[in-house]
């Protein structure tokens, strides 16, 4: 039988050691309370990315972005009912498309001609951008956008689609963007969450693969989305127990942080352990900064009627793109807004009549939107914040049968980028004539991806991570960063 050494004390050694240990609680009790005392465990490793994990990183080079705000159309926008005007689809609408494989939508049995959209397009702006009636607020803001209207991607199912578009694969498990980038980059914001997430708050439910969309995957945990919930308390247990005061709980956030410092130090490959020590810091912060940043009541009342929180149909959104400022404008690195919750009518998803489920989520998006790109402009945030507007794959040009929808359609699809070093008023990227396929200068979301890392100061071939013995990127073995949309 193996024996362990052990330490031993003579009884004043230990009466030492305890009498001097009192003291030192007594003392830094004292200094806490005169606000003499730094937060030990903060300002031990605030900058220490071994410590915290999320203390900021230099980019591999100059970034033209500090931060992004994704905005999510759950459902699958119809590209050619939005941005990507397509004059012959109307002069070709009810002609079969010729060559069609029925297996490219979802609803293989429900497979019709071709269908015109049934929205007004007119021409916007110096760049004569052509914008579907449903946008008539965001139309005035085509000169700050840099529309990409050859986006394709690998699944026609929303699960997978939403995956690949988030994390760069069809399956859950991976690391979201958000994740990559706050792995890549740290957060400016030691007080707030890097990467926030808000969902559609009307109850018609969270995006499919719920919480996997802003997972950290095989990252370490802290670098995952923090939700916040659209229902009560945007963020569980931000208050402090009332019975608790705050020297108490700094001087038990400082006893655990002790204690797992001092077994990272003997396990340094520990990474969770240094998420954990983060986390607990993260959340006694965020006590007295998070209520401040949430607290959109305190916006001027112009700013309010700008977003639209005056009018019942795009409140609840306006809260959320007035949340999302307020949060890069304090420092957080990376926010993501789900319009639409689960499916069909209840997101963007319009089988059964595109024109009004189009219609609908527009009029709840539209000045929202408009108003966080000229707020972001007027305060001279948007030249470092990145806007982002997609969803997670387009729309068939042909109508399903049975109503006025559109099934889903990977091959082509629209986004657009404003602000965060992009050139505006430009247009990238082609489909065909009537909008079934990205004809040219195909841009997969591998692509997407390395330009979000690009203008954020990240070369997407470097940011990388070993797990289960081979190094994993957020673009997998692709990615092309889209140079033509750089300003």
């Amino acid at each position: 039988m193996m024996h362990l050494p052990q330490q031993t004390f003579d009884r004043r050694a230990l009466l030492s050691r305890c009498g001097g240990g009192a003291g030192m609680i007594g003392l830094a009790t004292l200094l806490a309370q005169q606000g003499l005392l730094a937060p030990e465990a903060y300002a031990a490793g605030a900058n220490d990315r071994r410590l915290n994990p999320l203390a900021p990183e230099q980019p591999h080079f100059p970034a033209r972005a500090k931060s992004v705000i994704w905005l999510f159309m759950n459902g699958g926008p119809s590209q050619v009912d939005t941005w990507n005007y397509r004059p012959q689809l109307a002069k070709k609408d009810g002609v079969e498309l010729e060559g069609f494989d029925k297996n490219t939508g979802f609803f293989t049995g429900a497979v019709g001609p071709l269908m015109k959209s049934p929205f007004q397009w007119a021409q916007h702006g110096q760049s004569g951008t052509w914008v579907s009636e449903i946008f008539p607020n965001l139309s005035k803001h085509v000169d700050k956008m840099a529309f990409i209207h050859s986006c394709h991607t690998d699944s026609n199912n929303h699960s997978p689609a939403l995956f690949t578009m988030n994390s760069g694969v069809p399956r859950m498990g991976n690391p979201c963007v958000g994740s990559w980038v706050t792995y890549g980059l740290g957060t400016e914001s030691q007080d707030l969450p890097a990467f926030v997430v808000m969902s559609d708050p009307l109850g018609r439910g969270l995006p499919k693969g719920y919480s996997q969309n802003w997972g950290a995957g095989f990252l370490p945990s802290v670098f995952q989305g923090t939700w916040l919930k659209p229902q009560g308390d945007p963020i569980d247990n931000l208050n402090r127990p009332v019975e608790m005061t705050n020297v108490q709980q700094r001087s038990q956030l400082d006893l655990l942080a002790r204690l797992n410092r001092q077994a990272l130090q003997k396990k340094p490959e520990e990474l969770e352990l240094a998420a954990r020590i983060e986390s607990f810091e993260l959340a006694y912060r965020m006590q007295s900064a998070a209520p401040d940043a949430l607290a959109i009541e305190k916006e001027p009342d112009h700013i309010q009627k700008l977003y639209g929180l005056d009018v019942k149909k795009c409140e609840h959104f306006a809260k959320q793109c007035l949340i999302a400022r307020r949060m890069v404008e304090r420092g957080v690195r990376f926010v993501q807004i789900y319009s639409g919750g689960m499916e069909n009518e209840r997101s963007w998803d319009g089988h059964a009549n595109i024109k009004e489920n189009h219609a609908g989520f527009a009029q709840e998006t539209d000045q929202p939107v408009a108003a966080l790109l000229e707020d972001l402009a007027q305060r001279g945030l948007l030249n470092d914040t990145l806007v982002i507007w997609g969803g997670e794959f387009g729309r068939l040009p042909i109508v399903q049968k049975g109503g006025t929808g559109r099934d889903h359609n990977p091959h082509a699809f629209t986004f657009w980028f404003a602000g965060g070093g992009v050139k505006g008023g430009i247009s990238y990227g082609e489909t065909d004539e009537v909008g079934f396929k990205a004809a040219v200068n195909k841009v997969h979301v591998n692509d997407l991806h390395a330009t979000i890392l690009h203008l954020l100061g990240l070369n997407h071939v470097k940011l990388t991570y070993r797990y289960n013995g081979r190094d994993f990127r957020l673009t997998d073995v692709g990615g092309n960063v889209v140079t033509e949309i750089l300003a």
